[in-house]
Formats: C-alpha cells, sequence, structure tokens
C-alpha cells in the first residue's frame, strides 16, 4: 500500500497510459512506418503527419501512412508494422520533459505508479529496461494483456487491485478519450494530458476529465492532481 499522506496531497497510486502521454513514441513509429514505406518504394512521411495518430493504435497509423491502400490489405500488414517498431523500440523516442522528475516525486511520497497501455504487452515490457522503469513500474498491462482493453475499465480495475489501491483513490493519466473514458467507467479520477498525440477534431475538454494538464512538469506540483477519495 502506498504512503503517500494528505501533507503531500498526491494520490494514492496512479496508472498511466505510455505512448503520448509518458513516452513521445512517435519517432520510432516513424521509424517503423517509413521501414514499410521504403519497402514499397515509397518515401518517408513526415513527423508531424504521424503524430497525432500514435495513440489511436498501429492500425490508425498504417492507415495514415497508406491512405489509398484497401483497408483489407493493410491489415495483413498490422504484424510487419509491429515486427518493424520493435526493432526500432526505444531508439529514437524518449520520455516526455518533466515525466522522470514527475515519477521521481511521485516515488518520494511513497505513491505507487504503473502503466495501463493498449500497446500489446510484450512491446511495453521490452521497453522498461531501456527507460530504466522495469523496477520502478509496479504494474503494466498492456492491451493484450487481458480479454478487453481501453475504454473497457477493466485493465484501470486491474492495475489499481495490483498494486494496492482503490479506484477512488487512484488517478489515470492519459492523452487520449479511450483513457479517460476507462477511467471514468472504473471509478477512477483522471487526468487529461495534453502534451500528448491529439487529431485536430479531438476536444479533450469534452471527454470530461477531472483536470487537464499542459506540460508533464505541471504534474510535479502536488496542487495539480484530482482530489481523491
Amino acid at each position: 500500500m502506498s504512503t503517500a499522506t494528505s501533507e503531500t496531497a498526491f494520490p494514492a497510486g496512479v496508472l498511466f497510459d505510455l505512448d503520448g502521454t509518458l513516452l513521445d513514441s512517435a519517432p520510432d513509429m516513424l521509424a517503423a512506418v517509413n521501414a514499410m514505406r521504403a519497402r514499397r518504394g515509397r518515401g518517408p512521411m513526415p513527423l508531424d503527419t504521424l503524430r497525432p495518430h500514435v495513440s489511436k493504435g498501429s492500425r490508425a497509423m498504417v492507415a495514415v501512412a497508406f491512405a489509398d491502400v484497401d483497408p483489407v490489405e493493410r491489415e495483413t500488414w498490422i504484424p510487419e508494422f509491429l515486427s518493424d517498431y520493435e526493432r526500432e523500440l526505444g531508439r529514437h523516442g524518449a520520455p516526455f520533459a518533466g515525466v522522470e522528475a514527475m515519477l521521481e516525486l511521485l516515488e518520494r511520497a511513497g505513491t505507487p505508479w504503473g502503466i495501463v497501455t493498449n500497446k500489446p504487452e510484450y512491446l511495453a515490457r521490452l521497453l522498461m529496461p531501456v527507460l530504466g522503469w522495469e523496477t520502478r513500474c509496479a504494474v503494466l498491462i498492456g492491451g493484450d494483456t487481458l480479454p478487453v482493453r481501453k475504454p473497457d475499465p477493466a485493465p484501470l480495475l486491474v492495475a489499481a487491485e495490483r498494486i494496492g489501491v482503490a479506484p477512488a483513490s487512484c488517478v489515470y493519466v492519459g492523452d487520449d478519450e479511450r483513457d479517460i473514458a476507462a477511467a471514468r467507467a472504473a471509478g477512477m479520477p483522471s487526468v487529461v494530458a495534453l502534451w500528448g498525440y491529439r487529431l485536430s477534431e479531438d476536444d479533450p475538454i469534452a471527454w470530461r476529465g477531472d483536470v487537464l494538464v499542459e506540460d508533464a512538469v505541471d504534474l510535479c506540483s502536488a496542487d495539480a492532481w484530482p482530489a481523491v477519495r
């Protein structure tokens, strides 16, 4: 159980989305997509074109990279994308500014933190030693760890149970509407990570998160977190 106290004002537990929340993985994803494009005689696509789609998952990224290809055919390319991404894993991306400082403050407050991502679990686990988080992350739930994934609340509920924190005393931080919907369904306060990946038509205010935060470094202040029970 967490040793965080009301004096710190940090939550008793914190769960994070990974891509677009803790990790700026778009450069790794771009390298994977461009490897696929090169095999098909296509030039590289720019990072700014791919970045807004990263939190939507592998199918969304392959779709934007090959918008002219039949969706049924594109679906057969997903394993290729994941294989290319595994080769590029952690080579180009890095934690967002302020993330490391925030995690260190949570740890000093005695607040366990973990990751709930829709990324396949094996890929998320491969990243942990690259980032130096393998012994720090208290729980990791991937998109295929359970029979369901976000926006279903089950991954968040299982993660909270594993770190020994009641959902209402835990906070989930994510940059996608599915993250906030999952937190709400789990009865878990949420933080909308505005520094993450969003499409131009996304409206984070409409997601009804408890707190909207511009930069990860802002969460170094205990007052920036939503109130928990």
